[in-house]
């Protein structure tokens, strides 16, 4: 039988067991505004730091804090300090743009990381992003790659929006209002339909908490993104890809599915590991163990499981082909730790577009990680 399995990143603190780390707000001034940062821990000189990137509609405090709170995570803020980073205008108490600024696109965003990594004296960071933040930290290490020692990205989308896509955005705004467009990019439509408190609990957000002024142009700039023209290397090649470790973490029935599954299939399959959500806290300690650090790193090993069932896998496996799926030898991740994988686990916390139905029944692999 099925158990489902979310990344609810809900906006409460029970059964959180709060980190005491020494927390630093900074502005950073860069040529395309203030970029507000907020440092908690202190930055170990043998090793980066952890640095987040939220998506349109939240803002760091919104997209990470139940995570990062959560005692899962203590082990890795014990070895890792963390920086997360607002875009322009999207943190709490965010004054109003003037009328004619012009907010940064997407590439100018991750122009301001060099400016970030400067102000606090670091070298290179493990990056954690979602949806435009991952779009941001993915062109920013495909253009500093040496900056990068390993990126998080849940539901990545490395194409520009289509004209038809453009087209139904200009149509739905005429009748949706912001918190509905917003929603409608986080959350897939079974979660809209079915979970009503979690919804009502972002849509509050949106309403309450935002500066809904500079959101607006935040999700203008991320409508208006670019390709990121990313290719998979062959032997021989020189094409444009990620060199870094990547795990790409999307849920069943996400929105962003298709367009996560079209980004793995351009990375490469060496590097990088798909994963469908299980315990969030667990997979980015491997991730972490199989860069080298936290080598003793107490972790109960991830049970292999199986995705199946919902229009998304159906997607997934049929019309797109296991070529496409980090399957067999191209599942291999970056790690040579034992060979237990999962795609699926028992998952507590995290974020709340990312959902996904774990199901023992006969179905094929479309996933996996290597442990």
């Amino acid at each position: 039988s099925g158990s489902h399995c979310e990344l609810n990143m809900v906006l409460e603190d029970s059964d959180v067991e709060m980190i005491v780390a020494e927390i630093e707000e900074h502005d950073v001034e860069t040529p395309y505004g203030r970029i507000h940062c907020t440092m908690k821990g202190v930055p170990k000189n043998d090793r980066p730091i952890i640095l987040t990137m939220h998506d349109i509609g939240l803002n760091h405090k919104t997209c990470w804090d139940t995570l990062f709170n959560h005692e899962d995570m203590s082990e890795i803020m014990h070895h890792f300090a963390v920086c997360h980073v607002d875009a322009p205008g999207q943190h709490e108490g965010a004054n109003t743009f003037s009328t004619g600024y012009e907010y940064p696109s997407m590439d100018q965003l991750s122009e301001t990381l060099p400016l970030v990594l400067k102000h606090f004296g670091l070298k290179s960071f493990i990056g954690m992003a979602m949806g435009a933040g991952a779009y941001i930290l993915t062109r920013f290490a495909l253009d500093y790659p040496n900056m990068v020692e390993g990126l998080l990205l849940i539901n990545i989308n490395p194409c520009a929006e289509g004209w038809m896509d453009w087209a139904a955005h200009k149509l739905s705004g005429l009748t949706h209002s912001l918190p509905d467009t917003i929603i409608s990019h986080l959350f897939g439509k079974s979660e809209i339909h079915n979970n009503h408190d979690l919804i009502g609990t972002y849509r509050h957000h949106i309403q309450q908490g935002m500066n809904h002024f500079n959101l607006d142009l935040f999700v203008k700039a991320y409508e208006s993104r670019r390709d990121l023209e990313i290719e998979r290397p062959v032997p021989g090649s020189h094409v444009r890809t990620l060199k870094c470790p990547s795990l790409l973490v999307v849920g069943d029935n996400s929105p962003a599915v298709d367009a996560v599954v079209e980004c793995n299939t351009k990375l490469d399959p060496t590097k990088a590991t798909l994963l469908k959500p299980g315990k969030l806290t667990e997979a980015f300690k491997y991730f972490i163990q199989g860069m080298g650090y936290m080598p003793a790193a107490s972790m109960t090993r991830l049970a292999r499981s199986r995705t199946a069932s919902g229009s998304s896998v159906t997607s997934f496996e049929g019309n797109r082909s296991r070529s496409h799926t980090t399957e067999g030898n191209r599942s291999r991740s970056h790690t040579n730790e034992g060979r237990s994988r999962s795609h699926t686990a028992d998952n507590q916390h995290g974020h709340p577009h990312v959902d996904g139905t774990a199901n023992d029944q006969a179905a094929p692999k479309s996933t996996e990680v290597s442990c």
